[in-house]
């Protein structure tokens, strides 16, 4: 695990300020290297999601221009407790508003769990910018939903952690204290953010796109079938891993490095 920390830099966007670091490859080929997108799961942040896991060494090592943020209410980002600020399409546009700040006009994106859902509205309303997409961390749960959302928000407000009797809210919570998070504005986040995705519009998806869900991921749904709904897409077993462990899972890393390559 890589505990390294990377200066943030930040942007305005939609009035929000959003934290991001944009990397350059090792050795140091900016002007040359293909640049991806990092987009990190909810409660998480760039740090956590890919820092920490060593996927930003793993990257940059591998010849890209690794560049990621902090989503709205997330790390460095500005917080905000109105529910109507995190539609998944609003969040995904905080991410073209990065590649505009950027002057990128596309790159590789990669999403884990919410990142993922956020990864396939940029695909959808941009195809353009997106050259691959890697939705990790969730499966069909981005068409038939999750589960509710209330035990997590009521789990991420309760007072005291220990009083918390719903199974995943509490996992959700417990992640949030240990990734310091606003849980105000987790909550507010966690009441919009879910939206789904249906099959005719993941039918839509254009950019080459890679699926990867840990076989013991009990929150994602099937990898496997919402890769059959994307036209070409491919599908990668995390083999022994949940919904958190398999993140940082090297099965993981070097299939995301195969995919990219070819694309």
């Amino acid at each position: 695990m890589n505990l390294n920390k990377m200066p943030m830099a930040k942007f305005d966007h939609s009035d929000v300020t959003i934290s991001y670091f944009d990397l350059p490859p090792k050795p140091d080929v900016r002007a040359q290297a293909t640049p991806i997108l990092l987009i990190h799961g909810f409660a998480s942040n760039a740090h956590v999601n890919w820092v920490y896991p060593s996927w930003v060494t793993t990257l940059t090592g591998a010849g890209y221009r690794v560049i990621a943020l902090d989503n709205r209410g997330h790390g460095g980002s500005e917080k905000l407790y109105d529910p109507d600020a995190y539609f998944a399409a609003k969040m995904a546009e905080d991410s073209r508003g990065l590649l505009d700040h950027l002057s990128i006009d596309q790159a590789h994106v990669m999403g884990y769990s919410m990142g993922a859902r956020l990864t396939a509205f940029l695909a959808l309303a941009h195809p353009e910018r997106v050259r691959s997409a890697v939705f990790g961390g969730l499966g069909m749960g981005m068409v038939t939903g999750v589960g509710a959302s209330q035990p997590i928000v009521d789990a991420l407000l309760a007072e005291n952690a220990d009083d918390i009797t719903d199974d995943v809210g509490k996992r959700f919570r417990l992640f949030a204290d240990s990734t310091k998070s606003d849980r105000k504005a987790l909550a507010a986040c966690m009441v919009s953010t879910r939206q789904l995705v249906s099959e005719t519009e993941i039918a839509e998806l254009r950019p080459p796109s890679l699926v990867a869900v840990g076989t013991k991921d009990d929150i994602s749904g099937s990898g496997e079938d919402l890769s059959a709904l994307i036209p070409g897409s491919t599908f990668l077993d995390i083999p022994g891993r949940d919904h958190q462990l398999a993140v940082g899972d090297k099965v993981f890393k070097a299939g995301v490095l195969e995919f990219l390559a070819q694309h």
